[in-house]
């Protein structure tokens, strides 16, 4: 029996690829790591550095500077790469024209390579950016993965298991829709350990602060802004978001994760990429799971679906 090697090319050696590189590392998920920018002495040097620092790991992996050529045989692509986020931007959608460039350049060089892996896509406007990408690459959909409101889901247990001194794993509630303003969330599906979190609240007022589900969820929102404007990145919390959805793929773990995917009418929707709870394995997004929504949370996801698709047009040539 022949041993096969897992490999990731990482696209763009920002601050969120170059985190999402190391974290991969520190986890041990693979046998190779390739990083690709568009500065290739950058890619050189986070490379070698990261390299230096396997001394120290619990797995021998191999880290280097890359071509598009190397993604031939690659098990997965994350493009991180993007237009750098204006300060003065209302909300991620701004990047749209800027980011629709960097995409068309970086799909064409990876479908260009012969690359039949799966895809992950983390540059904003990432549901926009997802579709855009699966459209250039003429993968199939179960192959092109948005990141999308993983990070947000985490973000929102966060939040809650700050008010009963709990850890924020065992919060059970999924952030859905659009990566931005008008995501939504599943508040007739969140639990606490098994109990509804509307009991949890209600039972636990005191604890609770008389903390609204409105409120949470706008603290969820602008989180990645609070981020954004002290420190000028998110790095930690998306690269290790990303990195639980490689994993689920390299050790086909069957995880299931809010990750922008095509919907083909599920909830409803046609053809439009969003954040929906989606079985992750080593296919890629293995099968969605329809959860059920009030008529209140189903129509908020609607009009989420309305916000991404109406940017699609400007995606055509």
């Amino acid at each position: 029996m022949q041993f096969k090697k897992s490999k990731v090319v990482i696209i763009g050696c920002g601050n969120v690829g170059s985190t999402t590189a190391y974290t991969i590392i520190n986890q041990g998920l693979c046998e190779e790591i390739a990083l690709i920018d568009i500065n290739k002495e950058k890619a050189v040097g986070e490379a070698l550095d990261m390299q230096h620092s396997i001394y120290f790991m619990n797995r021998n992996i191999k880290v280097y500077a890359a071509d598009y050529d190397t993604c031939k045989d690659a098990d997965i692509v994350i493009i991180t790469a993007s237009v750098p986020m204006d300060p003065h931007a209302n909300n991620r959608l701004d990047m749209l024209a800027g980011s629709k460039k960097v995409m068309k350049s970086i799909v064409k060089s990876v479908m260009g390579s012969g690359f039949n892996g799966i895809m992950i896509v983390i540059s904003n406007p990432v549901d926009v950016m997802t579709y855009y990408a699966w459209k250039l690459s003429g993968l199939p959909k179960n192959q092109v993965i948005g990141s999308g409101t993983t990070l947000d889901t985490a973000r929102l247990a966060v939040e809650i298991s700050r008010l009963f001194d709990l850890d924020s794993k065992s919060v059970s509630a999924f952030v859905m829709g659009e990566h931005g303003d008008s995501e939504i969330v599943s508040w007739h599906s969140a639990t606490i350990g098994g109990k509804s979190l509307s009991d949890v609240m209600s039972d636990n007022a005191e604890r609770a602060q008389h903390e609204t589900f409105d409120a949470l969820r706008e603290k969820t929102i602008k989180a990645g802004w609070e981020i954004f404007h002290r420190k000028g990145s998110t790095t930690y919390g998306i690269a290790a978001s990303v990195t639980a959805i490689v994993k689920s793929i390299l050790f086909n773990e069957n995880r299931i994760l809010p990750v922008s995917i095509l919907l083909e009418g599920e909830y409803g929707l046609h053809d439009v990429f969003l954040s929906v709870p989606t079985i992750i394995n080593e296919t890629g997004a293995k099968e969605i799971v329809e959860i059920k929504l009030n008529k209140e949370e189903h129509d908020a996801l609607v009009a989420s679906s309305k916000v991404v698709a109406s940017y699609y047009d400007a995606l055509k040539d």
